[in-house]
């Protein structure tokens, strides 16, 4: 058994995308394509718009933000509910007061139908 140290002061920021204020902590990566990573954003952080080369997970686990598709409607997400982003899917997210989320990011992630939900608004 071994402890996984989750600290930001080991985080690398991230500078791709025209981000401000967001750093991430690699955590583990697996066969497959699967990367899990912690990612923080400052107050005002954001990772701009670019397509996902995998499925994504955005969990939140401190703290609150938003999620954006293609059109830039940013969506709220907190802990308890996290933002799904499809693989090729063009994306950004951010936070306006910090967050601290878990980021999963798999080949073909298939997320339980019954816990995805659209956005308001959003058809």
């Amino acid at each position: 058994m071994r402890i996984v140290r989750l600290d930001i002061a080991s985080a690398t920021s991230i500078e791709a995308f025209g981000s401000v204020g967001a750093a991430s902590i690699r955590v583990a990566d697996g066969n497959g394509e699967a990367h899990v990573y912690v990612v923080r954003f400052e107050p005002g952080g954001i990772i701009g718009p670019h397509v996902a080369g995998f499925g994504q997970l955005l969990i939140p686990t401190m703290g609150s933000g938003w999620v954006a598709g293609e059109d830039g409607v940013r969506v709220s997400v907190s802990p308890g509910a996290g933002g799904f982003i499809a693989k090729g899917e063009t994306h950004s997210k951010g936070s306006e007061v910090g967050m601290t989320a878990l980021m999963i990011q798999v080949s073909d992630l298939a997320p339980d139908g019954e816990r995805l939900t659209r956005p308001p608004g959003s058809g």
